[in-house]
């Protein structure tokens, strides 16, 4: 019996005659943190929204947790947890109150026990559960959202972004509790724009302009997207930044704060193009594995130049 989560072959979605969704294939294994990885309008959230049994697809099918996409989504909606990226939840509630509705929307037995142990979990005390929750910080609004999601048991999580605007050790925070879901098998779909987070996924996909990329574990990712690259540290990188910027055959420059990364394609007779570069006094040169990041930043650069072709 097949343990796949989600298996969705050739979801297209269209709005105003715009495809945002093209033909996208997915499937996600139980227990896994999956990364899906993509620009701003790149169809993250609409496919998210169409595995969930929220939209149906102008075109595709498959399943989600068993039941098919296009004929059972109420079924789907009962078994999965949803976090949006923007905070949902009733801001002039209190932290109990919210839970509550949540408990009595999916009309769950021992309700109050629920919410207390869900209180526990949060960490909070009894005096603080009635504080409204538009007054909670962008963190504890991120960790009421992901009790609340997780409230009625799921065995399927899809959070959109639901770490963007929160401080680095919420984000800590909130990941170590996906690890902690992940080991009791619990499934995850998260869209990210982090790359620390995309590198704590078991496995990643990459859509842009509605098409998926490419998708695999991150070694997968990396190799798919054949490209080498060059870290460069040491004093002037900003003049040299601008110097490589001129090159035409170069692909692509990233600073890092006090580092620079050079990248190309596999082929393309980088490690020649770079020697004129490499003698300047005070910056030391290395060939590295590429980032996340720039490959990333590869394959959006791509599709943008055969988008725009």
């Amino acid at each position: 019996m097949s343990n796949e989560v989600i298996n969705v072959q050739q979801l297209c979605k269209s709005y105003e005659g715009r495809l945002v969704v093209d033909h996208v294939d997915l499937s996600v294994a139980q227990g896994k943190i999956y990364g899906f990885l993509g620009p701003n309008g790149s169809g993250k959230t609409t496919t998210i929204r169409m595995i969930c049994g929220l939209l149906t697809p102008d075109s595709g099918d498959g399943h989600c947790l068993g039941y098919d996409i296009q004929s059972q989504a109420a079924s789907i909606k009962r078994e999965v947890g949803y976090m949006t990226q923007h905070f949902s939840l009733y801001k002039d509630l209190s932290i109990y109150e919210n839970l509550d509705f949540v408990a009595r929307l999916y009309r769950l037995n021992q309700r109050k026990q629920r919410i207390r142990k869900a209180i526990e979990r949060l960490g909070i005390s009894r005096r603080r559960q009635r504080q409204l929750a538009g007054n909670l910080s962008g963190g504890w609004r991120q960790r009421l959202a992901l009790t609340a999601a997780i409230l009625h048991e799921p065995k399927l999580l899809l959070l959109d972004e639901p770490t963007a605007g929160v401080d680095p050790k919420a984000r800590r925070d909130f990941w170590d509790e996906i690890n902690r879901l992940s080991a009791q098998g619990i499934t995850t779909l998260v869209s990210t724009h982090y790359m620390d987070e995309a590198e704590r996924c078991h496995e990643l996909a990459y859509i842009a302009y509605g098409k998926l990329l490419v998708r695999g574990k991150k070694e997968d990712v990396i190799n798919h997207a054949a490209i080498e690259t060059w870290e460069v540290s040491g004093n002037h990188l900003s003049d040299l930044a601008e110097a490589l910027r001129a090159n035409p055959n170069i692909n692509q420059i990233s600073v890092f704060g006090q580092r620079l990364h050079v990248s190309g394609k596999i082929g393309s007779n980088l490690d020649r193009v770079l020697e004129s570069y490499q003698h300047q006094s005070g910056q030391a040169w290395q060939k590295i594995t590429p980032s996340l990041e720039d490959v990333f930043i590869h394959l959006m650069q791509e599709r943008e130049d055969n988008f725009s072709a």
